[in-house]
């Protein structure tokens, strides 16, 4: 057989087999601004899944909040209007409460991915909400609140609200209001920058990451400690999406996220001790709650977190399965 015919035999195979070699593509959204960290974060895990996945499985990103509401973002995943989202845990707590896990979390991603929690709450996501838990990314950052005003202490030494005018979101609502006894406004990240500065919110909640990338450092010039909480940053994929890929792109994806999950919590450790110290120097101020005042105020996050996650499992039909195995997995006791 002559070469020419070769060629042509090996060319007519290709075409033949073209929807083997198709590219796979995942449509994605992620819940902040690419001016944030935590979206340029997410950003660096896409190139590096295009990068591995070249031929086989590529992410397209569409946008953020300008194209899906952040609040909007997972019933669109899980309705399939985008394929994946990265997004926070609490922006669907309705659906599945164990996301809470991850926000009364004292540990990361590294640890609960090796002590199968991560796998836990994916199958949990799987059940309840139609969605494949891809990654907890950026894990481990506490949160503090910071304040315009300098914070005042109440008789008992504890935080005094009184006169505190607090922004909230999901995440924060059941300490806020059944510890700290606030009445607070909920408002959208987005939203917070306007809202400081005509002095409709003086006091919010952040995580030790990414202040100055908002701006909301221009505003705000105090800091209480101790801090509280957990970042519950994470990616989530479509369950009908995730299942129609080859088994080489969600190889790809997964092991890709793993390494992410590791490599975002290592430097995100050190990036918020960088980042606080940055704006302490630029004269922000810490008011620190001493001794068993400040006990009773990290203690109360926990536990706030974790009844409100009781609550919200006990109205499921699945109840409370898996509370206890999750507070074992989501605690580095």
């Amino acid at each position: 057989m002559n070469k020419p015919l070769i060629a042509s035999l090996g060319l007519a195979a290709l075409v033949a087999s073209g929807q083997t070699l198709a590219v796979e593509r995942i449509t994605a959204v992620h819940a902040f601004p690419p001016s944030l960290i935590y979206t340029q974060s997410f950003l660096e895990f896409v190139d590096k899944v295009n990068e591995r996945g070249e031929g086989v499985v590529q992410i397209n990103v569409r946008g953020g909040p300008e194209v899906i509401g952040l609040s909007e973002q997972p019933d669109a995943v899980r309705n399939g209007v985008v394929d994946m989202a990265y997004t926070a845990a609490s922006f669907y707590a309705g659906t599945v409460p164990e996301r809470d896990a991850m926000v009364a979390s004292n540990t990361n991603a590294i640890y609960t991915r090796e002590n199968g929690g991560i796998d836990l709450l994916n199958q949990i996501h799987q059940d309840k909400m139609g969605v494949y838990y891809l990654g907890w990314f950026d894990s481990g950052v506490s949160y503090n609140l910071y304040t315009i005003n300098e914070p005042r202490l109440d008789s008992e030494g504890n935080l005094s609200v009184s006169g505190m005018t607090l922004r909230s979101n999901p995440v924060y609502d059941a300490f806020f209001q059944d510890y700290l006894g606030a009445q607070p406004i909920s408002l959208p990240t987005t939203d917070v920058y306007s809202a400081l500065e005509r002095n409709v919110v003086n006091a919010t909640g952040w995580t030790q990451i990414g202040l100055k990338d908002l701006n909301w450092d221009r505003f705000l010039n105090y800091r209480i400690d101790p801090d509280f909480f957990s970042t519950d940053m994470g990616v989530i994929v479509n369950l009908d999406s995730w299942n129609g890929l080859s088994e080489e792109a969600r190889e790809i994806l997964q092991e890709v996220a793993i390494e992410h999950e590791r490599a975002s919590a290592e430097r995100f450790e050190v990036l918020a001790e960088e980042q606080q110290a940055e704006l302490e120097a630029d004269g922000m101020q810490v008011f620190r709650l001493e001794g068993e005042a400040g006990e009773r105020f990290s203690e109360a996050a926990r536990e706030a977190t974790w009844e409100r996650m009781r609550r919200q499992m006990e109205r499921h039909p699945m109840g409370l399965e898996h509370y206890d195995e999750l507070i074992e997995k989501f605690n580095d006791l």
